[in-house]
């Protein structure tokens, strides 16, 4: 059995709450570069975002996630199977899949084992896509506040996998034949809470808090009321995505 590290169970009903939601136009574009749309594996699905939206172009979504704790927290969809499992072994028929995708969570894998289950699934000309994104863009001032608690306060507590997440994923080789992937970007309209309830998502702000019995978040929501304005008044966050997208032989 794969080893599975659980940095995300102890705050499912967070994670789902606060997590932006990715874009629309991705997903009608993977659905258009796909083989067929029958079926859909979204791999370390977490709370459901991507499968759900998947759900519009393809007949069945298989959301699969090592974690029971993000699948019951999971958001329901007629054509969206849930399923407890590791991402190395999906239980999934050979040359059944049409796309697998993987949002913010290919850092977490056996890579070598994930890509064996990846080619045992996919059929002739399926595709794989992959995408991670970094910090918020807000503005300069509350850009800076942000990367002070990420490198000063919490950097110490990410683990080692997020640098992956940092380069984009570019230094990982893929099995498959590279395809040039569209632009793509996240966006919200959020309040101060909203951006602070998200930063609270952070699994090195866990293992801080788990550390020293202190939220580092605290240490920053000063600077961050004086640079915000009015707490409850919305700005625009951006999260731009890194895709990595390859077909199948």
């Amino acid at each position: 059995m794969t080893t599975f590290s659980d940095h995300f169970s102890g705050h499912a009903s967070d994670y789902a709450k606060y997590r932006p939601n990715y874009p629309a136009e991705l997903f009608r574009w993977l659905a258009d570069i796909s083989p067929s749309t029958g079926l859909a594996w979204d791999c370390a699905c977490g709370n459901g975002q991507a499968a759900v939206a998947l759900a519009q172009y393809f007949d069945l979504v298989i959301a699969t996630d090592a974690s029971a704790n993000q699948i019951s927290n999971a958001s329901p969809a007629d054509n969206v199977d849930y399923r407890v499992g590791v991402a190395e072994q999906s239980g999934l028929e050979a040359n059944s899949v049409d796309l697998i995708t993987v949002a913010q969570a290919l850092h977490w894998f056996d890579l070598d084992a994930f890509f064996r289950e990846a080619k045992r699934v996919l059929q002739p000309g399926g595709i794989l896509a992959v995408w991670s994104y970094g910090l918020t863009s807000v503005d300069p001032e509350i850009d800076a506040i942000v990367q002070h608690l990420y490198d000063d306060l919490v950097g110490p507590y990410w683990p080692t996998e997020r640098r992956l997440v940092e380069t984009g994923y570019a230094d990982i080789a893929f099995p498959f034949h590279p395809i040039a992937a569209e632009e793509f970007s996240m966006q919200a309209d959020w309040t101060l809470d909203e951006l602070t309830g998200y930063l609270r998502t952070w699994s090195a702000v866990k293992r801080y808090v788990a550390d020293k019995d202190s939220d580092p978040v605290l240490e920053v929501e000063p600077a961050l009321n004086n640079a915000w304005g009015e707490r409850q008044s919305r700005k625009a966050i951006r999260w731009p995505l890194n895709l990595r997208v390859s077909r199948s032989d």
